[in-house]
């Protein structure tokens, strides 16, 4: 008898520790060896054979890569230059006082801050003309979605002008250098080419 138990006590051992290896010796999620090319080399499919779609999923795309690809037409260079004559245009209807040019090409906040500082000049009785010594200069310093097709890029200026000012105790010239941040504004789904500012800060020349 005690032959036979232990004859019938091994042939269970064999079996359990048999269970044992089909479960404990399968593979269960990622394994340490798993790099890129060894996952490849067993499911028979080279990363550069990955449709481009798997690769590709989940990345949000931001800044200029995301107006980019909204509006693919969309170029650097000629934003800048139009963004060059708009400030220009903006800094000289300024100190003419020309309410009407401003209006066109400013968001309501930025228009009631610069009526504000023309009335106030105009309540001194004073007058002032622009005029820029060299062409400003103009990066791009920020480009951004904002919601939507809503894109906004903060450009920033580097400007030389000679500023002849008139008030109750004379005239004056004052050569003056400037270093701003101008954000502009713009819907990429309109047809209006033209874009808004819609916000000014001082910046480090």
């Amino acid at each position: 008898m005690p032959v036979l138990e232990l004859i019938i006590f091994a042939g269970l051992a064999v079996l359990i520790l048999y269970q044992l290896y089909s479960v404990l010796g399968r593979r269960v999620g990622r394994q340490p060896e798993d790099t890129p090319a060894t996952e490849a080399a067993r499911s028979g499919v080279r990363p550069a054979e990955r449709p481009m779609e798997q690769v590709e999923e989940g990345v949000t795309l931001t800044g200029l890569a995301a107006v980019k690809a909204r509006d693919p037409g969309f170029d650097v260079g000629h934003f800048l230059a139009g963004a060059k004559s708009a400030y220009e245009m903006i800094v000289k209807a300024f100190s003419e006082g020309d309410r009407a040019t401003l209006k066109n090409l400013l968001s309501a906040p930025v228009m009631a801050s610069f009526d504000a500082a023309i009335a106030a000049r105009e309540a001194e009785g004073r007058t002032e003309t622009v005029e820029f010594l060299h062409t400003p200069r103009a990066d791009l310093e920020k480009a951004e979605l904002a919601a939507g097709d809503l894109a906004q890029m903060t450009v920033r200026f580097l400007a030389e002008f000679r500023a002849r000012s008139k008030g109750p105790e004379g005239e004056a010239v004052d050569d003056r250098r400037t270093a701003e941040l101008w954000t502009f504004e713009r819907s990429l789904k309109s047809r209006d080419p033209n874009w808004t500012l819609i916000h000014v800060d001082a910046a480090e020349a």
